[in-house]
């Protein structure tokens, strides 16, 4: 620690650094620093100057008081502290708080206080000034108040004003800190949330220092990163108390085993206040940050409870391929995947089983996932990535701590994108291992990929696993198994010829595969003739090459077989004799073959004695349930079927008794049936390959819909994981209670009812029994999809649903799900972390003539007595899509209407579901402000435009980045693609157009001409032209061929902000910072209209695709809808909190998207349009709301974070278009004052606050 001293020409110097125990007694300033320019730096005084600098009167105070008081030394953080040496750096910002409660005494210097004299200091006087000093607003003098236990404060001129004893009161109204924290009490009394609440108001120059300047607050200490951002840095903070909370709750385990005396710990509960939550959200998040609470397919590994008995590849078969993939395994190469494919079969899983053993058993397995269709988590991609994120960090535990740093920084990563997913908790953590590992190298194995559902995820897990090959210090080799399939190979495809390796299992030499058969079958069957005692080299060589022959090259054929020979027990000769007589068909097609094994298992499974009508009987069961179990889109046990299909457990065990050939039954209930092999399902479904055991796919699809539909009836309630509190969280909810309440037939039956109502053929507008399920136990069906995590199934399963009722034919029907719809898109986010706001929050704000308001109202708690006003419908936003952290400046549909693209200010490009609001990609690369984004008209591409002048090209479907264009020599502010995607125009604060070559990244033109800023370019639907608006108030038009110059239009009497070229091409549109928006003819340059109404800068134009409209969005937060051929206004669609940065049209015309600086991106109805209702009588933002009081105010309710707050429980969530500009409260009456105008009230009861 260096010190200032005074010398006796009244002067300072620095001293030496003191260390240790070494440090003398010294007195320390605390102040506001000035401009950088006047305060005296480290440098100053070693060179002798600064005394000239306005800080050094500050300075010269220090000494002289510190002389007075007979202190030699003293301190000055804007001197002691040699700025320049970052390691000097953090360290004073780690030690400042303990400095500060160290010293002798402190020095408050107050430059914005002053005293007439040094005879009257009375409060009285300087009282005002003191309580509006600019002291009490910085965020690094919250420590230096609290830490000393001597401060004196002073000020501008000198005179003491009292110390923190003297001055407590004040202190205390002044920061509402409580006065036993300013006597110095200890801080481990105060809560996290409490002692982030003393700095709400509080500032910094960088922000960063708003998170270091804490760090003593909460006794951490941690890196200093200044560039990281400040939610960075908070997000380091929390994640060190988190840290700081385990350990201190193991050393309170460790005490309360010896001591069972009360001990108070730093994160004990308090009254905390919840002010802070608005300032830092991440800061009062902890959530379990471990790997372990991410969700995770426990069927995954090829080595689970389930799999024990499928068996790796026998001794001295599959010799050659097993060489060829150890070799790949174990070599040093590029070649990071091994894509072994083969048809259905032909043994691809053993030989997976097999790798993944090997490797296991040498520890050097990384992981492993063994996809399964109609398998559950198993069966798709969203568990993927973080199941082998799970098992990597068991196999390799210096990783574990790199993917936990990762959850807690990413906290709704199992939500994210699978790119993300992979990015995060894989590719990352593994980049950050130091090398020291004992391991350079591990496999993954990843088996039937080909079963995975979505074909552009298979594609995408591909493409993502390709990318290992960029880890250095740990390799991973990825083994890979798959039929042929085209996802797979096109994945592929995409990936460097070098960068893989492949191996088609079905082109090995007929001779090899068949001898491996040869020898499976004599193991297999020796195995079954000890058991059963037959003949010493029973069944015979020349029965197995027989059976060989049948087999046809197909392993499965021959597990079939020998499952079925065996399970026939004593038996088993004769059952291998049908096999024998049953297969004596000349046809040499692999299937014919399979088939026959197939049916013969089926025929044997139903006596010869049955009479004609016990036969038929059996064969309807049997196909009643083998069609079940073939469709389910998840296995499920024995007694779930059963409760589906309303059948007992005796008639199911009796109709798959003697099936074990080909399911797997297991003799615990509670265990799924599954097929052995995939092929099974095939040759069932299809009618001329299984004859009279065929199933009608759609027959079997109705059954379970109505087994669903019925059961869900029977089951589903309010509160069904009673939970009871309205403001309960999902998340806190364990997955055990949840499976309890629902069990899994009732967790399948809400996800899938709607695909078996779909597939079943079955007209969907006339099941009643569905109408009349949805008008009984929508909000119950809606309340279990929140609790099991799958909302977004659920919308997607409405809107399915809207598809397929015709509007003709069941009216009421269809208004119903449409109303249905509008309810969950609206209500998406509370349903996904608090269920049961559906019968608060979600009905209380649904609009007066909503459907579903008006059939479920009965629900509302009687403890809300008075409901807010709302609208009286819908209003035209669809969805507000949240999760950019700063404004929205740009967003896009895709060409399919299917995805919506958006920009921010965050530095983000961010790729949503158009449907359901989910958020797809997150695009991470630009260092500034995104200013604009748009699709490639195949929609596999988007472009971005920066403040960093870039501009950048992405796959939209991986999220990769293809290419950064660079030239430009401003910020970016406008992109687009050329209609045939061949190019790309952008637009720049240097004044210029530029045109890209979009495959290789090449620059094509450069065009100049504008005096200022270009804000907005597009190219005309033939692509022979551009046009671009500038600051310079001009519209123009250029020959995207030549770069020439075709057209000015100037009429704009200020900035031109955004431009866009009609679908024909014959017309612009302009919108601009004088607030209107104008038409233009494209050929002649004259203006056609121009559209006044806007109250404040147009700053984004749009034709719909149709060419009839034209919609604006504008700093007066609104979007406009204008008819383009009479210029009337159509719609004005209100909500937006902030100014409407960017609009667009979706293909259809019928809906129109937005951005806003509110940090959210809206989606309209443009034909309905409906206005929200508002109080009358504002016709600008609600400033302030207050009631007449005659008593004390007491504020028990309070909002915070999107949240109605009483006594520190939630009670009611408020949507994004009710969240108040400001609240005031009196008794139980809570009143929200909206910046739209609208002003709400809610009055509640007294007494218990359950759903």
């Amino acid at each position: 620690m260096r010190f200032l001293e005074g010398n006796n020409d009244g002067e300072f110097s620095l001293t030496k650094d003191f260390v240790g125990d070494n440090i003398p007694e010294y007195a320390i300033l605390s102040h506001t620093w000035g401009e950088d320019t006047e305060e005296v730096t480290f440098q100053d005084l070693k060179d002798g100057t600064g005394k000239s600098k306005a800080g050094y009167k500050k300075i010269r105070f220090c000494g002289e008081q510190a002389g007075r008081d007979r202190i030699q030394y003293f301190w000055v953080d804007t001197c002691c502290i040699d700025k320049s040496n970052n390691t000097e750096l953090a360290e004073a910002i780690n030690s400042m708080f303990r400095w500060y409660r160290e010293a002798a005494k402190c020095y408050v210097y107050l430059t914005d206080v002053s005293t007439n004299d040094q005879i009257d200091l009375s409060l009285q006087q300087w009282g005002a000034a003191f309580g509006n000093s600019r002291w009490f607003t910085r965020g690094w003098t919250l420590q230096e108040l609290i830490a000393p236990p001597l401060v004196e404060f002073f000020c501008s001129n000198g005179n003491g004003l009292g110390d923190k004893k003297s001055l407590e009161g004040q202190l205390h109204k002044i920061t509402e800190i409580p006065v036993s924290a300013l006597q110095g009490g200890p801080l481990s009394e105060f809560s996290f949330d409490e002692r982030i609440s003393w700095a709400q108001i509080r500032e910094t120059k960088r922000e960063e220092d708003k998170a270091y300047s804490l760090l003593g607050i909460f006794d951490i200490s941690m890196p200093v990163i200044y560039g990281e951002g400040k939610e960075n840095a908070f997000r380091r903070l929390n994640r060190e108390w988190k840290y700081r909370l385990d350990e201190l709750s193991t050393i309170s385990q460790a005490t309360s085993n010896c001591d069972k005396r009360s001990t108070t710990l730093p994160f004990q509960s308090s009254a905390a206040t919840s002010r802070h939550v608005l300032l830092y959200p991440e800061a009062s998040t902890y959530g379990d940050n471990s790997i372990n609470s991410l969700p995770y397919a426990t069927e995954a590994p090829f080595n689970t409870y389930q799999r024990q008995h499928e068996p790796p590849c026998l001794d001295n078969t599959r010799v050659d391929i097993l060489h060829e993939i150890h070799t790949w395994a174990e070599g040093q190469d590029d070649r990071c995947i091994f894509w072994l494919s083969g048809l259905a079969g032909t043994g691809k899983s053993t030989i997976a089983r097999t790798i993944a053993r090997r490797y296991f058993e040498e520890t050097s397995l990384g992981a492993s996932f063994f996809f399964s269709r109609g398998g559950g988590d198993i069966s798709h991609a969203g568990k993927f990535f973080i199941s082998i994120a799970r098992q990597l960090a068991n196999t390799i535990p210096l990783l574990n701590q790199h993917i936990c740093d990762a959850v807690t920084d990413n906290s709704d990563i199992a939500n994210q994108s699978l790119r993300d997913q992979w990015q995060q908790l894989i590719l990352r953590p593994l980049s950050k291992l130091d090398g020291n590992n004992h391991r350079s190298s591990y496999v993954v194995v990843i088996d039937a990929l080909d079963e995975c559902d979505g074909d552009n995820d298979i594609r995408m897990i591909v493409q993502l696993l390709a990318e290992a090959r960029s880890l250095r210090r740990v390799r991973l080799r990825i083994f890979l198994t798959s039929r042929p399939e085209i996802p797979v190979r096109y994945g592929l495809s995409q990936i460097p010829d070098t960068e893989h390796q492949d191996f088609v299992l079905h082109r090995i030499s007929p001779a090899i595969v068949d001898h491996d058969i040869s020898l499976f079958l004599e193991y297999n069957l020796g195995l079954t003739g000890q058991e059963l005692c037959l003949c010493d080299g029973w069944p015979g060589k020349e029965t197995v090459r027989h059976m060989v022959r049948d087999a046809s090259g197909l392993f499965i054929w021959a597990a079939t077989a020998c499952r079925f020979i065996r399970d026939g027990k004593r038996f088993a000769a004769k059952r291998l004799d049908i096999i024998l007589h049953s297969n004596n068909s000349t046809s040499t097609a692999p299937e014919k073959h399979l088939d026959k094994i197939y049916t013969t298992v089926l025929k044997q499974s139903i006596s010869p004695d049955y009479s004609d009508e016990e036969k038929e009987e059996s064969y309807r069961m049997l196909k009643w349930v083998l069609g079940s179990v073939v469709i389910l889109f998840s296995p499920l046990p024995i007694y779930s079927i059963t409760r589906m299909l309303c059948v007992t457990k005796e008639d199911i065990n009796l109709t798959l008794e003697d099936l074990h050939s080909i399911l797997d039954s297991p003799k615990d209930p509670t265990h799924p049936i599954r097929l052995h092999h995939p092929s099974f399902r095939d040759f069932l479904l299809n009618k001329d390959r299984c004859g009279d055991f065929w199933v009608d796919e759609k027959e079997a699809h109705q059954i379970l819909a109505a087994g669903c539909i019925q059961l869900m009836s029977q089951t589903l309630k309010k509160d069904i994981c009673e939970m009871h509190a309205p403001g309960s969280q999902a998340s806190q909810v364990k997955s055990s209670w949840i499976e309890k309440c629902l069990p899994p037939e009732v967790q399948y039956a809400c996800l899938y009812w709607v695909q078996h109502l779909q597939r079943s053929g079955s007209q969907v507008h006339n099941c009643e029994e569905a109408h009349r399920f949805l008008q009984a136990h929508l909000l119950h069906w809606l309340e279990a999809l929140g609790w099991m995590g799958k909302t977004s199934e659920g919308i997607q399963a409405i809107l399915s649903l809207e598809a397929h009722v015709p509007v003709n034919e069941s009216p009421n029907l269809h208004t119903f799900i449409h109303d249905a719809k509008r309810f969950a898109l609206y209500n998406r986010t509370v349903i996904e972390q608090s269920p049961l706001q559906l019968y608060c929050s979600a009905l209380v704000f649904a609009p007066e003539k909503s459907i579903v308001r008006r059939q479920f109202e009965e629900y509302v708690p009687p403890w809300i007595e008075r409901k807010p006003k709302v609208q009286r419908n819908w209003n035209a936003a669809l969805q507000t899509l949240e999760g950019h952290s700063f404004s929205v400046d740009s967003v896009a549909f895709s060409p399919d209407s299917k995805q919506v693209v958006s920009g921010s200010r965050d530095k983000t490009v961010r790729l949503w579901d158009a449907v359901t609001g989910a958020l797809l990609q997150t695009l991470e690369g630009h260092l500034d402000w995104v200013n604009s984004v748009a699709f490639s008209p195949d929609g596999k591409q988007v472009v971005s435009g920066s403040d960093d002048k870039t501009v950048r090209l992405w796959d939209a479907v991986i999220g990769v980045l293809l290419q950064t264009l660079e030239g430009h020599l401003d910020w970016v502010y406008s992109v687009a693609f050329s209609p045939d995607g061949k190019q790309v125009v952008s637009s720049s604060g240097d004044k210029t157009v530029r045109l890209w070559d979009a495959i290789i990244g090449a620059l094509l033109q450069t065009l100049e001409g504008h005096s200022a800023s270009v804000n907005s370019v597009a190219f005309s639907p033939d692509g022979k032209q551009v046009v671009s608006g500038s600051g310079d108030n001009t519209v123009r038009l250029w020959n995207a061929v030549t770069g020439a110059l075709l057209q000015t239009l100037k009429g704009h009497l200020d900035w031109v902000y955004s431009v866009a070229f009609s679908p024909d091409g014959k017309q612009v549109v302009s919108g601009s910072g004088d607030k209107t928006v104008r038409l233009w003819d494209a050929i002649i340059g004259a203006l056609l209209q121009t559209l006044e109404g806007h109250l404040d800068w147009v700053n984004s134009v749009a034709f719909s695709p149709d060419g009839k409209q034209v919609v604006s969005g504008s700093d007066d937060k609104t979007v406009r809808l204008w008819d383009a051929v009479t210029g009337a206004l159509l719609q004005m669609l209100e909500g937006h909190s902030f100014s409407v940065n960017s609009v667009a049209f979706l293909p259809d015309s019928k809906q129109v998207i937005s951005g806003s600086g509110d940090k959210t991106v809206r989606l309209w109805d443009a034909v309905t349009g409906a206005l929200l209702q508002t109080l009358e009588g504002y016709s600008a933002s609600v400033n302030s709301v207050a009631f007449s009081l005659d008593g004390k105010l007491l504020p028990t309710l309070l909002v915070s974070n999107d949240w109605v707050v009483e006594g520190g429980i939630k009670l009611l969530w408020l949507p994004p278009d009710h969240r108040p500009s400001c609240v005031a409260v009196w008794n139980k009456s809570l009143v929200l004052g909206n910046s739209s105008g609208r002003v709400s009230i809610i009055r509640f009861k007294e007494g218990s606050r359950f759903v």
